[in-house]
């Protein structure tokens, strides 16, 4: 059904429905309409990666980590695994009369915002720092999801619209404020390409400000979405984010204003409650009841377009299509392409044999949650790290040990003094505290810091461990209780982002403790975002860098430990070694921030990850075309079979407006046997030649470029730990 069909449809419904009853179809929670044969529906889904909150269903690698992939057409069929899978639940639930939250087909995936500052705990969600892998990604999730059939297989939603990055504490009532160089270059062009090139069939606001209007009733976003890149789908607010116009940003004096000028400026779906009082906002006088007609046609179109009122060939769909084997090699695989090898001095990939003896210690290396992420779904079986060494190891005959080591994080533990790790001002805020509980929950909180603050040491049993064994596996990291959304979140960091880019201070001593016992050392981190790994890369044998893997992200690691696979993923974001020399958090200025205008020397920088094979450039050919530059690649791999990542980046020499560094243009991953030639033809977008002035307008102002070919960015810490540069061609547009 194409879109001018669907409105028409749409416009004839709502055309029968009374002011309340269009109004009430504007809230996330829409009622039936028996009257007119419309069935309640819930607006909200997630399904960042995999579908969530709504009971068993395939769960993929966290984003972050799915982006460490860079391979577009995976995310393409991830996508559509997840449609499949979202269509046969709604399909399974409204069959039995449930049309509750989470079990609809509007999605509200995927997160397309920039993870521009390393402390932010949602960065997780994101495809990385980069606007071109963000959008190549972005745009390939979407379409899967969505289908290319008669009906929508699912309805995607780009968030969160525009300028969206942290801190997560003052989200409420944060102006974010970016120059128009900083929203062209970065904040937009992930959206216009979902918009523009996948068509994506909602947009959801922010719950900050942009520039002094907040997202969700942001006449000037409005303009740049709907006007300027033709955007003809809904747009959603963030969850009660149109309640902070009058609670939090004092843009509005209360409810009624807020549906004003959030109605105005767009947004039909309200999460939250605020439109609740639209009826009370026509009758004042204070809005057309044009707006509300209008949203309420928006959405009708959104239903008709999935085939929510027609036989559709998706009906077919259920259980027996969720979680299926085919969706969890995909989701396996996803996690093999996810593994960024950041070290390496030879000890990878581990010879296992009969006799042998492994140590797996540290809080992440048995952890369920470690393997999920933030927004997930439940998984029928996890397979932790250590699940996956130890049946790798059956199978060959070794031995495994296992010590946790650590806790995953103790508030204790990170410096606090005095009686009980509490000095006189904490132990005075927690008194006040306790008396504000009720006494169930008073007695629950004294137990659980008594067992906090007496669980003895175990760093001697990994040490134990570590004394019988021939290689020594410590798996560190966070989870999202330690980072992640404002409310989503445990006791670590503020509401949900980091204060800095250590390790919890247990692990830190673990992490020490195994190095100092002389055994070869091999560290595998399981986070969300970027974490200081300084002790790791100086003393450990090899780092591993294995995010959120998702239920199948056990066996993903096994598998590249013991050489079954080769690592091939590359980082998204970079590794810097603090937080000190990188502007303030509040701060959305792009200038010192990510692999483009960083002037730092990072740990390790963005694109860049080892892998078993050896890979050469072997030569590289340039042809400009009309919609860019045609490049003709060839590569040699004189190492094992491996996955490589190809980019190219580019830099104009000409223009005072580019960025500082070359900026990534184009990339392809590669499958590569041992020995083997092959030949890759890429084209680089004339986008990739353009520059963007301080006035926000993007165009190709230079005539000399320089592009650079290889298996990382052209910097000089890429080409320190890989040991070679790209290729690089010197072009004329």
């Amino acid at each position: 059904m194409n879109r001018e069909e669907a409105r028409a449809r749409a416009q004839a419904l709502v055309a029968q429905m009374t002011l309340e009853e269009q109004a009430s179809q504007l809230r996330y929670d829409a009622p039936a309409i028996p009257r007119l044969g419309v069935p309640a529906y819930n607006w909200w889904n997630e399904a960042l990666h995999g579908v969530a909150r709504a009971g068993v269903a395939t769960m993929f690698p966290q984003a972050i980590g799915m982006a460490a992939a860079f391979d577009a057409p995976a995310m393409e069929e991830v996508g559509r695994a997840i449609g499949i899978e979202g269509r046969a639940k709604y399909n399974e639930a409204a069959a039995r009369g449930d049309r509750n939250i989470y079990k609809g087909l509007t999605f509200w995936s995927p997160n397309v915002n920039s993870f521009r500052d390393p402390r932010w705990g949602r960065g997780q969600e994101t495809y990385g720092e980069d606007p071109e892998l963000t959008a190549r990604l972005g745009v390939g999730f979407i379409k899967g999801l969505q289908g290319d059939g008669e009906y929508l297989l699912g309805a995607a939603c780009a968030k969160h619209f525009a300028v969206h990055s942290g801190p997560e504490a003052l989200r409420h009532s944060f102006d974010a404020k970016a120059s128009k160089k900083d929203m062209e270059e970065t904040y937009l062009p992930a959206f216009e390409a979902c918009v523009k090139e996948a068509g994506v069939e909602a947009v959801m606001g922010a719950y900050n400000r942009t520039n002094g209007e907040p997202c969700c009733g942001s006449p000037a976003l409005q303009k740049i979405l709907r006007e300027e890149w033709g955007f003809m789908g809904h747009f959603v607010s963030d969850c009660w984010a149109v309640a902070d116009f009058h609670s939090h940003h004092k843009v509005t004096a209360r409810p009624e204003e807020s549906v004003k000028l959030a109605l105005e400026n767009g947004c039909d779906v309200n999460c939250g409650c605020t439109y609740q009082k639209i009826l009370n906002a026509v009758q004042e006088g204070l809005l057309d009841r044009k707006y509300v007609e209008q949203s309420c046609v928006r959405l009708f179109t959104t239903r008709f377009l999935l085939g929510l009122f027609d036989k559709t060939p998706y009906d077919s769909l259920g259980r027996r299509d969720v979680e299926t084997p085919e969706h969890l090699a995909l989701s396996e695989k996803m996690a093999r392409e996810s593994l960024v090898l950041l070290k390496n001095d030879g000890a990878l990939p581990l010879a296992l044999k009969q006799g042998m003896t492994i140590a797996v210690v540290g809080p992440n290396a048995d952890s369920r949650r470690a393997l999920m992420g933030n927004y997930h779904g439940t998984a029928s079986r996890y397979i932790t790290v250590l699940e996956g060494i130890q049946d790798a190891a059956e199978r060959a005959g070794a031995q495994v040990l296992y010590a946790q080591g650590s806790h995953l994080f103790q508030p204790h533990e990170e410096g606090l003094s005095g009686q009980g790790g509490y000095d006189t001002e904490e132990l005075e805020a927690l008194r006040q505290s306790l008396e504000s509980l009720p006494p169930a929950q008073r007695v629950e909180k004294l137990y659980h810091m008594a067992w906090a603050h007496n669980i003895p040491d175990r760093i001697a049993e990994a040490q134990s461990a570590a004394a019988c064994a021939d290689v020594v596996v410590v798996v560190t990291g966070l989870d999202e209780t330690l980072e992640g959304e404002e409310g989503d979140t445990g006791n670590a960091y503020a509401s949900g982002d980091k204060n800095d880019l250590q390790l919890p201070a247990g692990q830190r001593k673990l992490l020490e403790a195994m190095v100092n016992t002389g055994k070869p050392v091999v560290v595998v981190n399981m986070t969300g975002s970027a974490v200081d790994l300084s002790l790791a890369q100086e003393r450990a044998n090899a780092v591993l860098q294995a995010w959120y893997p998702g239920s199948q992200g056990g066996r993903a690691v096994a598998q590249v430990l013991f050489g079954e696979a080769s690592p091939s993923g590359k980082l998204p974001v970079t590794f810097y070694r603090g937080v000190e020399d990188l502007p303030d958090f509040t701060d959305y200025a792009m200038a010192g921030r990510t692999y483009r205008y960083y002037q730092g020397e990072p740990l390790y920088p963005f694109g860049y990850g080892l892998t078993y094979g050896d890979c050469q450039v072997a030569s590289a050919a340039a042809q400009p075309v009309e919609e860019g530059l045609r490049l003709r690649v060839t590569l040699a791999n004189r190492g094992p079979a491996t996955g490589e990542v190809l980019q190219v980046y580019v830099k104009d020499t000409d223009s005072p407006w580019a960025p500082p560094h070359p900026a990534l243009a184009a990339f392809a991953r590669v499958e590569l046997d041992q020995g083997q030639e092959k030949e890759v033809e890429l084209l680089v977008p004339r986008r990739a030649f353009t520059t963007v002035d301080d006035k926000g307008v993007r165009a190709v102002r230079g005539k000399h470029f320089q592009v650079y070919v290889g298996f990382s960015q052209p910097d000089s810490r890429s080409a320190a730990l890989l040991g070679k540069a790209p290729l690089e061609l010197a072009v004329e547009l």
